[in-house]
């Protein structure tokens, strides 16, 4: 039997569109053993995956500790896989995989760079562009799996699994009305919209719709979600009791809903799992044709500064993304609601025909 590891130690929506690996590689291997290793926070978007047979979590600042590095690594080694993927590809996931005694060590390099230690048996570039419709991030965790394993018809779609309990999840919604969740916060600041501007967003949708608003934001951003709140014209509609502050909860809470609204990130990708619409806001520092999944402009719709007002960028660079990262707001500024409203109003017009006031 083989053991392989999957190392991605990032966010949530990086853990779940990795979990396309495990279902792959069993592809290959149907009787393997597949673990995955992520911070502790992601494990909700893999519970219940049956092509995943083991979960090992680690708190995101112990990893960075020295110590705690080389305590993984020694662990990880006495493990014995024979197969290691590492779609993370940065120091400490590289180093697992140097030591590891894997037969099979397959990882991600950027073309131009060479590694300087032979961290991987089979180094794989990133994919300059994406063939497939399920977008560039997750055609490379594909093809991390078939540069080395073959497969005639891989899968390429990310998903959820709830059990028959969680299916059950209760919404409170009396009145029977669509429900639609608003991501009103990015997973950090340099993703989140002015707060004015979703304020309006909001608005629009309550002025327009027959519908129950919800917020979704990380614990940690209540705060700030009231200050979006108080900023918005129409709060009848808006439901803020409605909440879960565990990934498992917004998974069966959303599961509830009938679309999302938000910035890139772990929810919209937990939405297109679980086979929601979406309308996806890009920040305008992120390279959407890595994370423009399963984009047809109907299920799944999405608007970048980038394509409404391409003279504001001198070149998309690597260099110039990580330059407006450090201060987006200016650039946020631009994408204005009267953009935005260009593409969010069809989509809600063909998603809430009965609902129209």
């Amino acid at each position: 039997m083989k053991k392989i590891l999957v190392i991605q130690n990032k966010r949530i929506g990086d853990v779940l569109i990795s979990s396309v690996i495990a279902e792959n590689i069993k592809k290959v291997f149907p009787k393997s053993e597949v673990t995955y290793f992520v911070y502790d926070y992601t494990i909700g978007v893999l519970e219940n995956n049956p092509f995943i047979d083991r979960v090992i979590s680690v708190k995101e600042k112990e990893l960075k500790k020295f110590s705690k590095l080389l305590q993984t690594i020694s662990k990880i080694k006495k493990e014995n896989y024979d197969i290691i993927f590492d779609p993370y590809s940065k120091f400490q996931s590289r180093m697992i995989c140097l030591i590891s005694g894997a037969e099979y060590r397959i990882g991600f390099k950027r073309i131009k760079k060479k590694l300087r230690l032979p961290f991987y048996s089979h180094p794989f570039n990133y994919i300059p562009s994406h063939t497939m419709f399920c977008g560039k991030a997750i055609e490379n965790r594909i093809k991390l799996v078939q540069s080395v394993f073959p497969i005639a018809k891989p899968a390429d779609e990310p998903l959820i699994y709830l059990t028959e309990e969680e299916k059950k999840y209760h919404l409170p919604n009396n009145e029977n009305l669509p429900v639609i969740m608003l991501g009103v916060l990015g997973s950090t600041p340099q993703k989140s919209m002015p707060y004015p501007y979703v304020a309006e967003l909001i608005d629009y949708v309550a002025e327009s719709y027959n519908v129950k608003i919800l917020f979704n934001y990380a614990p940690n951003q209540k705060d700030e979600a009231l200050k979006i709140y108080e900023l918005c014209k129409n709060k009848a509609q808006i439901d803020l009791n409605i909440y879960e502050d565990s990934i498992r909860g917004f998974i069966k809470l959303m599961n509830k809903c009938d679309m999302l609204i938000a910035n890139e990130g772990g929810s919209v990708h937990i939405a297109k799992a679980l086979h929601k619409p979406t309308f996806t806001v890009y920040s305008p520092y992120i390279e959407k044709e890595d994370w423009s999944s399963f984009e047809d402009h109907i299920q799944h719709e999405s608007i970048h500064l980038l394509e409404e007002k391409p003279d504001l960028y001198t070149d998309f660079t690597r260099e110039e993304r990580k330059k407006i990262e450090e201060n987006p707001s200016v650039m946020y500024n631009e994408l204005t609601p009267a953009l935005i409203f260009e593409k969010l109003k069809p989509f809600l017009a063909h998603h809430l025909k009965k609902a129209k006031k």
